[in-house]
């Protein structure tokens, strides 16, 4: 046999340059000095789980955030609703009248000498002065300068509210005064009564709101409807 046909046995590979693996049973790995962590990319394919920890407490807040809020405002609505209900209260009870139905003042017409506190809705005035202590009243259909149009009752216990809220009523008392058709015959004012401090302590709780003309006595008709 020839020794020289038989391949030499390779020889053993060399060890000092190769790194080192540690396995199982070489210990701990020691950490290195600094680490960046990064997120892995999701697998499309795979399911990922969902995170529901911060997104929850976000939606608790925000509950309890808006819980706060209505309530903040329903108490606002409600202490306004009550002090707006307080405030209307004394003019609530007060009444309004622009309808004469029946005419209160007394016939035979005309009469003379009758106190403002007598005035009814609907008496037609003869030479109307609304400073005067006292009117001639004549029936509708004759000569007259002014008719009362609309009354506003405050009541008895009711107290003084002052000369600009009293102006501020007989102004929406005039506002609300119905005129029939006769008012389109003849150029009308309307003219403002309302009672000063002392006659109202006397009892005076009316404001009213008459018609005139200024040429005199005019007017022929009721400009009530």
């Amino acid at each position: 046999m020839n020794h020289q046909d038989i391949p030499p046995k390779p020889a053993s590979p060399p060890t000092g340059g190769m790194p080192r693996v540690h396995g199982a049973g070489d210990g701990p790995v020691p950490a290195p000095a600094s680490v960046t962590w990064s997120q892995p990319h999701p697998d499309p394919g795979q399911p990922q789980p969902a995170h529901r920890g911060p997104a929850l407490w976000k939606a608790l807040f925000a509950v309890v955030i808006l819980a706060v809020v209505a309530g903040l405002v329903w108490l606002a609505l409600w202490l306004n609703a009550d002090s707006g209900q307080d405030l209307a209260a004394p003019e609530a009870s007060g009444v309004l009248q622009t309808t004469a139905t029946p005419a209160a003042t007394p016939l035979p017409l005309p009469r003379d000498g009758v106190a403002p506190a007598q005035y009814a809705l609907g008496d037609c005035f003869k030479d109307f002065d609304p400073e005067a202590l006292a009117s001639s009243l004549v029936p509708c259909d004759t000569g007259h300068s002014a008719q009362l149009v609309a009354v506003f009752h405050y009541p008895g216990e009711a107290a003084y509210p002052g000369a600009e809220a009293l102006k501020a009523k007989a102004l929406e008392a005039c506002q609300a005064a119905r005129l029939g058709p006769a008012a389109n015959q003849y150029q009308l004012n309307f003219q403002r009564s309302f009672p000063s401090s002392t006659s109202w302590e006397s009892g005076d709780r009316r404001v009213d709101c008459y018609v005139t003309a200024d040429g005199g006595n005019v007017i022929n008709a009721s400009v009530l409807p």
